[in-house]
């Protein structure tokens, strides 16, 4: 049975993402869970999974495309299929899409009943919108890990009260359901036959063969330059960081702190550090826990903006900014305060890690209520960055160095 591939949504308040580049060839078999193809969104760079074993039967979006969250990118068939050209389906109707006869040889499903993924009806808690369908409602309404999350847990997110922007059902609504006993929904219906018309077997047609190199080197001013289009995330790294200086007035102060002992503390034990909690030591958590101290001194920083409303966060979660090749991201220690130095080193670890070979969830890339980022290592003594909205501030670590001070000893004395 054909099975489409879409664009997922990467994040609650994420609506389009840019297809960066297919790993399968049409006429490849795929496994369910395999990394099938890479997006990239102004929020995380990811490899996103195949939803089911089969070929990959054809591409509809081509590398470098942007298009809407649930876009049907490409489809997945049995060895021998093929789909006729033409418009991509849609993943969702919509009441603004024209009505048509399906060309020859395309998919064809027949709409689902207006009741939820558990097959009861819509409360009238969640009434659908004119023109949305109920898969539409559920989009709107939750993310995709509060969907799986729901539906692991037989629970309906149509009925859930969201804390989220407007009205939206968060990660930490259906856990709360889901800790409260919320009883489990009835067993699903089995859903309705679908129609499917497929071609007969014919040879996958090829891919047009991809340029070498996205780059091209061309005259300009008289001299020879290299030319590389820019890549979704710098473009939405540059958009941010002028949205975040037109919206906040940044002030900066520098400070310099004597890391004198904390740099004698990890030579002393990195490498013991290192055998016994299998990760490595940098200077980083020491950072991480200085500063979730000085937030429960000064409360007032790790907040963030809403409107003309400030939000006092009762928890710390550290964004910790992550240099890429292809840019820059911020994945989020939750509930940093809660952890200790092993904790804090394990999680900064990891998710740099894991940023740095896009397997960063979407969740992992939200709800920091205060970052740091270490620009000292690149030998920068100072900086002045740039607030990560809608949060107030924002702290830069420098480099790490030997310098002569002056300081003064228990009797008084000043010495170098």
């Amino acid at each position: 049975m054909p099975t489409n591939v879409i664009m997922p949504q990467m994040g609650e308040s994420i609506a389009e993402g840019t297809l960066t580049k297919w790993l399968k060839k049409p006429g490849e078999s795929v496994t369910r869970d395999e990394p099938l193809f890479e997006i990239s969104t102004d929020k995380v760079d990811a490899e996103i999974p195949a939803p089911a074993s089969g070929v990959l039967v054809q591409i509809l979006v081509e590398e470098g495309k942007t298009v809407p969250i649930n876009t049907v990118v490409a489809i997945l068939g049995e060895a021998g299929a093929s789909v006729a050209g033409g418009e991509p389906p849609s993943a969702a109707g919509s009441s603004n899409e024209k009505e048509a006869a399906p060309p020859a040889g395309a998919f064809v499903a027949s709409a689902p009943p207006a009741a939820t993924p558990e097959g009861r009806a819509l409360p009238a808690s969640a009434p659908l919108q004119p023109g949305e369908t109920t898969e539409e409602l559920l989009r709107r309404r939750s993310s995709p890990v509060v969907r799986s999350i729901a539906q692991e847990h037989g629970i309906d997110i149509t009925g859930i009260p969201g804390t989220g922007i407007s009205g939206r059902v968060t990660k930490a609504d259906i856990l709360a359901v889901v800790e409260s006993g919320a009883p489990k929904a009835a067993p699903a219906p089995a859903p309705p036959p679908v129609a499917i018309a497929v071609t007969a077997p014919a040879p996958v047609a090829p891919a047009a063969p991809a340029p070498s190199s996205p780059t091209s080197i061309v005259t300009f001013s008289g001299s020879a330059v290299v030319v590389e289009p820019m890549s979704a995330m710098r473009k939405k790294i540059a958009e941010r960081m002028v949205e975040s200086k037109h919206t906040s007035a940044h002030v900066t102060s520098v400070f310099e702190v004597d890391f004198t002992n904390i740099a004698r503390l990890r030579d002393r034990v990195k490498e013991r550090f290192a055998a016994q909690y299998g990760t490595k030591l940098t200077y980083m958590p020491f950072v991480f826990r200085s500063a979730i101290t000085a937030l429960k001194a000064r409360p007032l920083l790790n907040a963030s903006i809403s409107g003309d409303e400030i939000v006092f966060h009762k928890e710390i979660n550290l964004g910790m900014a992550v240099a890429l090749d292809w840019g820059l991201i911020v994945p989020v220690i939750r509930r940093a305060d809660d952890l200790s130095l092993v904790g804090l080193a394990r999680a900064a670890n990891d998710l740099a890690a894991r940023a740095r070979t896009k397997k960063l969830l979407p969740d992992e890339v939200a709800g920091g209520t205060f970052t740091i980022t270490n620009h000292g290592g690149f030998g920068s003594l100072f900086a002045s960055p740039v607030i990560n909205q809608p949060q107030v501030a924002i702290l830069g670590v420098g480099a790490i160095e030997k310098r002569a001070k002056v300081v003064t000893m228990a009797d008084g004395s000043d010495t170098i």
